[in-house]
């Protein structure tokens, strides 16, 4: 019997990768997706999201049916955020579908209590913490650690939303007055002298691959620069990084790519700040700086496939991120002008609208000396601003 068209691609279709989430990390695994000969098909919040391109379906990705209906067109999911809800996740384990990383993994970049706790039982460095239910349990806290803490919201915080440095339990108060019956985590304040990210992939079948560790320079609770590798690392620096990340994969059994935020301390120690299980933004430098990008290996760390090289394609590679754009006119007018002026420079940008402290793309830039590549990233980014 002849086949019709559909089932002829069909037969000839490599694995369809679904990206539960529309945003800039779904847009960038795009590209790679078609040079590995995969399928990229994107569950989008809302028309006109940053991986239009790929968005074959729009809709509320905590409803299970409408999550269950995507995921049946595909043969494995993963995601551009950790906001999709356990209970749709664990849903889909049950029906018999590929998850990746999978509900039990995923829980610990959703919930902070957890992730702390958790990395407790590995043994993981991480600052003094405590679930505070009570302003007096903060205030209890805040006299044992100086006078100052971190208080974070557990849930739903990112890009320094959910964070504040407090003195007073008081300033925490009408997060205590929102809580339902949970807690609100408290950290030390830590000294730290720098933040780094290191960056591990982990497929399935267990292999491992590690990036260099990066220097990391957040404004505002935002990321917007990173070098890499992190300049004045010792080699005992680069080996505590990579353990505590591939401590961290193995332990929690993450699958594609996982981030580890890191605090440098003063006194010389490394702690765990964040984890996020997707691309991050402390890996976009491997776009253009590393022989496997970020994007490239979590679809083939997602996919089971074999992993790609890490190595750097030079010395030193800088991202500067976009954050706001101009205050007038589209980024695209500004195209030409960071070409010319700066025409080693990688653009990247994320198809959306410039908005006060939004990221809106970011730039990459190479080379032998990292003083030039510094300049070269910053001179390019400032087009857009």
């Amino acid at each position: 019997m002849r086949k019709n068209g559909r089932d002829e691609r069909r037969a000839r279709m490599a694995l369809r990768v679904g990206v539960i989430g529309g945003g800039q990390l779904a847009r960038m695994m795009i590209a790679p997706a078609v040079e590995l000969g995969l399928e990229l098909r994107v569950l989008a919040e809302a028309e006109g999201m940053s991986a239009e391109l790929a968005a074959t379906s729009v809709g509320d990705y905590r409803d299970l049916e409408t999550v269950r209906a995507f995921a049946k067109d595909v043969d494995v999911v993963t995601f551009d955020h950790e906001h999709v809800p356990q209970d749709v996740l664990r849903a889909l384990v049950d029906e018999g579908v590929a998850v990746h990383p999978g509900p039990d993994a995923l829980k610990y970049a959703q919930d902070k209590l957890d992730m702390r706790a958790r990395l407790a039982e590995l043994g993981v460095p991480q600052p003094d913490w405590a679930a505070v239910a009570t302003p007096d349990d903060l205030q209890a806290f805040l006299d044992d650690h100086g006078g100052r803490a971190v208080v974070k919201t557990p849930r739903g915080g990112y890009d320094g939303k959910g964070v504040r440095v407090v003195s007073d339990a008081a300033e925490a108060a009408d997060w205590f007055e929102a809580l339902d019956g949970g807690a609100l985590l408290v950290e030390e304040l830590v000294s730290f002298v720098r933040e780094l990210a290191q960056q591990i992939a982990r497929r399935p079948s267990g292999e491992m691959v590690a990036y260099p560790v990066v220097e990391t320079v957040q404004l505002d609770g935002v990321c917007a620069e990173v070098f890499a590798p992190a300049p004045g690392t010792t080699p005992r620096l680069v080996e505590v990084a990579e353990g505590i990340g591939r401590s961290i994969a193995e332990g929690l059994g993450v699958t594609g790519m996982l981030a580890v935020e890191l605090f440098e301390t003063d006194d010389e120690r490394i702690l765990v700040n964040e984890l996020a299980m997707r691309p991050h933004n402390s890996g976009h430098w491997s776009q253009d700086g590393s022989v496997t990008s970020q994007f490239e290996q979590h679809l083939r760390a997602v996919a089971d496939l074999p992993l790609g090289e890490t190595t750097p394609r030079a010395p030193w590679s800088v991202m500067i991120n976009i954050l706001g754009g101009p205050v007038e006119g589209a980024l695209d007018s500004r195209f030409a002008d960071a070409m010319a002026d700066q025409p080693s420079a990688k653009i990247h940008t994320y198809g959306k609208a410039p908005r006060p402290g939004r990221k809106v793309g970011h730039v990459n830039a190479t080379g032998d000396d990292l003083d030039d590549a510094v300049f070269v990233a910053r001179a390019a980014a400032e087009h857009f601003r």
